[in-house]
């Protein structure tokens, strides 16, 4: 027996010295880390969008926002028409507010924890945070999955928000860090976007089909592994010695690490400020879209979970188009990333004035595919403008 478990053990060495050769050579080594990023990416946006349909439905089945004094009103007052019509404004009032607040848990969460995500990746490099957040947003799914009540759906909204900070923001860094050519930076950070989009917009048809034929836990569960089959991949590719040497701060030397510059100082340029605030523009339109398309289409188009879900589908595409526009435009015209932005930006405006007036699914499809097409634009022009001007007036150090 013990021969057997000799036999199996040198196997297991074997293949593992085997595998870490493989994974050895840089630039197949550099091919898996996209491919990491990219899962993390596309998983991260998934869960940011999964719940667009199922939410309103499952907070309403488990009276999230019904308050006591509508309860006791509606059981004094059932036959009175009057009362009746306070208490679903009221009830509804309450909705907007609950899923509104859930929605933006997560960010909020996300934008506190980043500037020390941040600095933790300036220091340690970003396989460790990246890593970390990605079991995070594991247990946080696992969380969102077997929740029962508004306050744990909350928390693990929250939580996500901290895995998303480290996954995030140590995949797009460790792109920029990777490929230093502009052109090549592009393509790459295009790629990136590009799962972005597909997590954003296949989520909410895939959560709500789940979620109407099989129930809440699946899409949840599904996305949960997904989660820790990609920690477990980076944590392959990043070696255990690695991981050892990254928390061994002592024999860390400083001085030849650059330093990155501090965030007050960063937000302080003139350039990056604007990037940053045509980032944050872009997605506004689809922030606001996010926890209302769906009690919208219920009360005015009657529709269904998966129906609430698939209207965001169509907008793939535009997205897709738009990122592969950004990036061939960039390399001929690599001086006019700003006009493409600008274009982006303006569309995206004039797209959500028409939001309001559609009246049935074909015709909202049309302003959403717009925005979409918009915000593909901008973050495609500018994400890789923000690493540049880091490279050319700051420290090139990313996190």
């Amino acid at each position: 027996m013990d021969a057997i478990l000799k036999i199996v053990q040198q196997r297991i060495v074997f293949a593992w010295e085997a595998l870490q050769d493989i994974i050895s050579v840089p630039k197949r080594q550099r091919r898996l880390i996209m491919v990491i990023v990219c899962v993390a990416l596309l998983l991260d946006n998934m869960l940011y969008m999964v719940i667009v349909p199922i939410i309103p439905d499952y907070l309403q089945s488990i009276g999230a926002w019904t308050s006591s004094k509508s309860n006791i009103s509606k059981s004094v007052a059932i036959n009175d028409k009057s009362s009746r019509v306070i208490n679903n404004d009221d009830d509804d009032n309450s909705e907007d507010v609950a899923i509104g607040t859930l929605f933006g848990s997560k960010a909020m969460i996300q934008l506190l924890i980043n500037p020390f995500s941040g600095a933790l990746i300036d220091r340690i490099g970003y396989d460790i945070p990246m890593c970390i957040g990605l079991c995070v947003i594991f247990l946080s799914t696992t969380t969102f999955a077997f929740g029962r009540s508004y306050g744990v759906l909350f928390l693990a909204r929250s939580l996500q928000g901290v895995g998303s900070a480290f996954a995030d923001t140590s995949g797009l860094a460790m792109i920029a860090d990777r490929y230093t050519d502009e052109a090549g930076r592009t393509r790459q950070l295009g790629i990136a976007l590009a799962f972005i989009s597909f997590g954003s917009l296949v989520a909410p048809p895939f959560g709500g089909i789940l979620y109407e034929f099989f129930g809440k836990r699946v899409p949840f569960l599904t996305l949960a592994f997904i989660a820790l089959f990609d920690a477990v991949l980076l944590f392959i590719v990043m070696r255990p010695s690695r991981l050892r040497q990254a928390f061994d701060f002592s024999n860390h030397v400083d001085v030849d690490k650059p330093k990155g510059t501090p965030i007050w100082r960063l937000l302080m340029d003139p350039y990056i400020a604007v990037c940053a605030g045509a980032l944050a523009m872009a997605n506004v339109g689809l922030a606001f879209l996010e926890p209302t398309i769906s009690i919208w289409m219920r009360e005015q188009m009657n529709a269904t979970e998966w129906q609430m879900g698939l209207i965001w589908l169509p907008g793939f595409i535009p997205h897709i188009s738009g990122v592969f526009l950004t990036v061939k435009l960039n390399e001929r015209y690599p001086k006019y990333q700003w006009l493409m932005a600008f274009i982006g930006l303006a569309l995206q405006g004039t797209m959500c004035i028409f939001v309001p007036f559609c009246k049935n699914f074909g015709t909202l499809m049309i302003p959403i595919s717009g925005i979409c097409f918009g915000n593909a634009l901008v973050d495609t022009a500018l994400l890789p403008t923000l690493a540049y001007l880091v490279d050319v007036r700051h420290t090139s150090v990313y996190g």
